[in-house]
């Protein structure tokens, strides 16, 4: 989908989604036929909502299946939300869809909600440092240098190199803005545009020390738990990599997905595909791998998957935690370290007042 088309016509977001299908469960677990439940949320829902419920509404009374006409949104929905409707249309079991899709929306809310919850107060600190020493650089320090002018003696080594950071910070401030900035525009319209910049972008943010680990388990997570309730949801194990790969938001995840579709396709074991699509282990942990392999073996592959994705929240749950308790005392720490310091430079030449004049 262009960006055009994206924008003028937005997909759901995981919290709307979630909304719309627990909606739907609740009007199918009512006894509504399911052209009826899609008349009712037309007069329920918000004006936004309408004009694609209707959509999907022309289309099922001319006989389309659900699933098509949740495809005929241009991307409003995931192709994990429509795989799994398509699939329990061949089962007849709509409402066991909307259940296994509400119980994973559900999932991956409350994943991203600890991700965001944990990282907001660190994100937020440093912001706030940083708008701090440009305030004291660009306001404070020149107010300073006015008052040392006055003096007949050499400043401090350190003070002189605060002035004149400060000095050209001043000086070429607006430039230094328009030029982050352009950067920061350009690099995003890359990104965007370039599925080479994100798969390196990607892996990098694997390789950050500790954080990456973080990356790491939620991703893996995500992919378990996609895969599993694909799996349990009766499509084969190829399809069901397929759409893990569509409905992936990293491109690491994506190629592994696809590579472990390559390899089965060439005929080799579950195991061995594993081990072939991620042979240095940048996703896929050693004791993940072996699980796995012992449960494709034994049949148990879909209840291994979910059973391992909460294993694996709930390590990313129990880090994120640690993360936090351990952050706010060190940026405390960091932040007087930085402002203390600024404070002690600037104030250096007063303190050996006696001496200079």
């Amino acid at each position: 989908m262009d960006l055009k088309t994206r924008f003028l016509n937005p997909s759901l977001s995981k919290s709307e989604q979630l909304h719309f299908a627990q909606q739907m469960l609740a009007l199918l677990n009512a006894g509504l036929p399911l052209l009826n439940a899609i008349q009712l949320l037309i007069q329920s829902t918000p004006r936004s909502w309408q004009g694609w419920l209707e959509d999907i509404r022309k289309l099922l009374q001319k006989g389309n299946s659900f699933s098509h006409c949740l495809n005929a949104q241009n991307g409003k929905f995931s192709s994990e939300f429509s795989n799994l409707i398509r699939v329990s249309e061949r089962s007849g079991d709509l409402k066991l869809a909307l259940l296994t899709i509400s119980t994973q929306l559900e999932a991956q809310i409350e994943l991203r909600r600890k991700i965001q919850q944990a990282l907001i107060y660190p994100a937020m600190t440093l912001v706030t440092s940083f708008l701090l020493v440009l305030v004291m650089m660009v306001w404070v320090v020149p107010v300073f240098k006015e008052v040392f002018e006055n003096f007949q003696a050499e400043l401090p080594a350190p003070t002189r190199i605060l002035i004149s950071l400060s000095t050209l910070l001043q000086q070429y401030f607006l430039q230094l803005v328009l030029t982050l900035t352009l950067c920061a525009f350009c690099f995003i319209c890359t990104w965007l545009k370039s599925i080479l910049l994100q798969r390196y972008c990607d892996r990098i943010i694997l390789g950050i020390p500790f954080f990456g680990n973080l990356y790491r388990l939620a991703t893996l997570s995500h992919w378990c738990r996609t895969l599993g309730h694909l799996l349990q949801a009766g499509l084969p194990l190829p399809d069901a990599l397929r759409v893990t790969a569509q409905s992936s938001n990293h491109w690491v995840s994506h190629d592994f997905s696809a590579e472990i579709f390559k390899h089965l396709t060439r005929g080799w074991p579950l195991g061995e595909a594993l081990k072939r699509a991620d042979p240095h282990s940048v996703l896929l942990d050693i004791e993940t791998m072996t699980l796995l392999q012992i449960s494709a073996e034994s049949g148990s592959l879909a209840q291994m998957l979910s059973h391992r994705a909460n294993t694996l929240g709930f390590q990313l749950s129990s880090r994120l935690n640690t993360l936090s308790q351990s952050l706010e005392p060190l940026l405390i720490l960091m932040v007087g370290a930085i402002i203390g310091s600024l404070v002690i430079i600037l104030y250096l030449p007063i303190f050996n007042l006696g001496q200079i004049v």
